[in-house]
């Protein structure tokens, strides 16, 4: 009887570790009140709900995922662009750990301004908190640091709303990360890595998780030029940048010009989504996300039959043959004409007077 019921706890012990992994609700794998726990199991009989070491899930048990039917409404961020909020069940969920990836070090500019739109629609919904930005010196000079005119323009944020943490280390950038987490006076957190670090593993990714969603605040996890390795964040995007359309004037597009930002965001992993990607424009009036469809693509722009400068001919005085292009003047003295210059006057070769 007592190797039986050690047998059961176990059980149910992987069962509730297979329910946090998966997103599911521990508390729908606990025993059934009253169910008789050393009760002889008959090999013939049918199974019962009360038979929790049986193979098939038992008829009173409910899975319910975290973020379909148990979440309320507020608990997403919807960006605007309804394919993308429909494929993720509602929208990005806000207190979890969100990882944006780029492939390359040329898609930190997408990344980071992606971001920055997911901060904004998250400042016009609630209180305008400060937000914090972690990263290493390594990050910081291979992507530089936003423009304080641009965060305000395209984005709504007020430079000094933004703060900015550079770590000398790895292990000081996700110290900081996690204790910045679950603190409820920031709207957001920022932490940037680049590459596949091997501190940013599985238990690092579920600390920051947990804390978001102690807080109830959104952590993005910025990865540039690392691989897709398994993390405990719900949803994974990869971004690049996209081509942006013409400007939209009263006449119709306006050819040559370059009109809203533009991203193409595939959703590379999701507890309730399947693989997708999508193109968004970031209308920076309105705050939001729009979505654009397949048939509307970049129009290139109108060739201009007219040249700006007219091709070389050969005329009646063609321009003498050029000498040759030092990067330094030959040595000896100047040419006629030539003025010296202030060091090398008469009174600036007088010795200086002492005192």
């Amino acid at each position: 009887m007592a190797t039986s019921a050690v047998a059961r706890e176990t059980v149910f012990a992987l069962r509730r570790q297979i329910a946090k992994i998966e997103g599911t609700l521990p508390e729908r794998l606990q025993a059934p009140a009253g169910a008789p726990v050393d009760a002889p199991r008959n090999p013939t009989a049918d199974v019962t709900p009360q038979d929790p070491t049986a193979d098939v899930p038992p008829k009173n048990l409910t899975i319910v995922r975290r973020g379909l039917a148990v979440a309320p409404p507020d608990a997403f961020l919807r960006t605007g662009a309804e394919g993308l909020d429909t494929a993720l069940s509602g929208g990005l969920p806000k207190a979890a750990l969100s990882e944006i990836h780029g492939a390359a070090t040329r898609d930190a500019g997408a990344v980071a301004g992606f971001a920055l739109s997911l901060v904004s629609l998250i400042l016009k919904q609630g209180p305008r908190l400060p937000v914090l930005w972690i990263g290493t010196a390594e990050i910081f000079r291979e992507a530089g640091f936003p423009y304080a005119r641009g965060l305000h323009r395209l984005f709504g944020i007020e430079p000094e709303q933004l703060l900015f943490s550079e770590a000398p280390r790895l292990v000081d950038a996700l110290w900081t990360a996690e204790e910045a987490a679950r603190m409820t006076v920031l709207a957001a957190v920022i932490l940037e890595i680049r590459g596949s670090p091997q501190r940013l593993d599985l238990t690092a990714t579920r600390r920051l998780h947990a804390r978001a969603q102690s807080a109830g605040r959104p952590v993005f996890l910025l990865r540039q030029a690392g691989e897709p390795e398994p993390t405990a964040a719900p949803v994974r995007f990869v971004l690049s940048a996209a081509p942006s359309a013409p400007r939209q004037t009263i006449a119709g597009p306006l050819a040559g010009s370059i009109g809203r930002p533009a991203f193409t965001v595939s959703i590379g992993k999701s507890r309730t989504a399947l693989p997708g990607q999508f193109t968004l424009e970031w209308n920076p009036d309105e705050r939001s996300f729009e979505e654009r469809r397949a048939g509307e693509r970049r129009q290139e722009p109108a060739a201009n039959p007219v040249p700006v400068v007219s091709a070389s001919r050969r005329g009646k005085d063609p321009a003498p043959a050029s000498g040759a292009v030092l990067a330094f003047a030959a040595v000896g003295s100047p040419a006629a004409g030539d003025q010296p210059s202030p060091g090398e006057r008469a009174a600036h070769r007088r010795p200086r007077r002492a005192g």
